[in-house]
């Protein structure tokens, strides 16, 4: 007798779980919750941080109150030279240097620098990509025609 009456009553526990009732509320962990009672409602702070290696591809600006120059950082994501070994961020800011700014390669394959940049200025740029190929930023704040039939990435400071 004693085994059929835990038998039924894990057919009816497993029944609530079909019809997504099991009598126990489930929380997320990290999650807690506040009784809007005492005033203390807040809401839930999931806010995800990229780690570092795994930052958005593209352009990040970080203007400096002190001298009015900016940070500007320069991020070739892995999909666009993906067996690239050396990439160097070439433009304006530079003279066209081939070989003044090259990146750093991250271990998931993107490569990136940062340069400081004067404010209220636009700069053409391009990524030499080992010493044979040319490409553009993806994430450019604009692209302007060149002598050569092809675009330039622009940044905008």
């Amino acid at each position: 007798m004693r085994k059929t009456s835990k038998k039924i009553s894990l057919q009816k526990e497993s029944s609530k779980r079909k019809n997504g009732s099991s009598g126990i509320a489930k929380q997320k962990p990290g999650i807690k919750k506040s009784s809007p009672k005492n005033g203390n409602a807040k809401k839930p702070s999931m806010v995800a941080k990229p780690a570092k290696d795994n930052e958005i591809s593209g352009i990040k600006k970080q203007y400096l109150k002190l001298n009015g120059s900016c940070n500007v950082t320069f991020r070739l994501p892995k999909e666009a030279a993906p067996d690239a070994q050396v990439v160097t961020v070439v433009g304006d800011f530079n003279n066209w240097n081939l070989t003044e700014h090259q990146m750093k390669k991250l271990r998931n394959g993107d490569f990136k620098a940062t340069l400081k940049l004067h404010r209220d200025k636009e700069y053409r740029f391009r990524y030499f990509i080992d010493s044979t190929r040319w490409e553009n930023d993806w994430c450019a704040d604009k692209y302007v025609p060149n002598t050569f039939g092809s675009d330039d990435s622009l940044v905008i400071v």
